[in-house]
């Protein structure tokens, strides 16, 4: 909780929630989580790199250490991004409503921001308790902008409520990254210094 420099009021501190996999993070995850900050006038954004993605559960993920230490380097320059290991110190599959719980738990007085990709806002119906989710949060949508129609919105109570917000379009993915690294081409315009120092310290992406 914040005070009101205007007043006697205490305003609640408005906190955005930046999950995936960051395997690595790149370039493009900073652009839109600093456009969604300066849109959403947060107070802090807390990136939460996952542990053990459920969606991911068959696939080669990096070790969930390294890809904490390379959020952590992507996220340097910024004074509002901090990083949270609610996800990569919790044993087993990470569940968007499980880790929405632990850290309203810790900010119980705090608006909450839920970013998430247009994709990710359309599958809403085939989330793991997505009512109880938009309970705990709301959801920032990265989007081209502009709010959509009613009959154009996910089939779940409260997903009308969630906000739009315009972000840059960076043409840069983690698979991206991770095929140019393999195929021996240099990565280091794609992510951030600190991230590409780490890759190549511990041999990352090789093949």
């Amino acid at each position: 909780m914040r005070r009101d420099p205007k007043g006697s009021g205490v305003v609640p501190l408005r906190l955005g929630l930046f999950g995936g996999t960051f395997d690595p993070p790149h370039n493009g995850h900073v652009a839109v989580a600093k456009d969604v900050a300066d849109a959403l006038n947060l107070n802090r954004l807390l990136w939460i790199p996952a542990g053990e993605p459920p969606h991911k559960a068959q696939q080669d993920v990096t070790p969930a250490l390294l890809r904490l230490e390379m959020v952590l380097a992507a996220t340097a320059e910024d004074a509002r991004f901090e990083v949270s290991d609610v996800e990569t110190a919790r044993e087993g599959p990470s569940y968007t409503v499980d880790t929405l719980g632990e850290v309203r738990r810790k900010f119980p007085h705090a608006t909450l921001y839920f970013i998430v990709g247009a994709d990710e806002y359309d599958a809403l119906a085939t989330w793991r308790a997505p009512e109880q989710v938009l309970e705990l949060t709301r959801l920032a949508v990265m989007d081209r902008g502009g709010a959509r129609a009613a009959d154009n919105m996910p089939d779940v109570a409260g997903a009308d409520a969630a906000e739009f917000v315009a972000v840059e379009r960076i043409d840069i993915s983690s698979t991206r990254v991770r095929a140019h690294i393999a195929a021996g081409l240099d990565a280091a315009d794609l992510v951030p210094p600190g991230v590409a120092t780490i890759i190549e310290r511990a041999g990352l992406y090789r093949g």
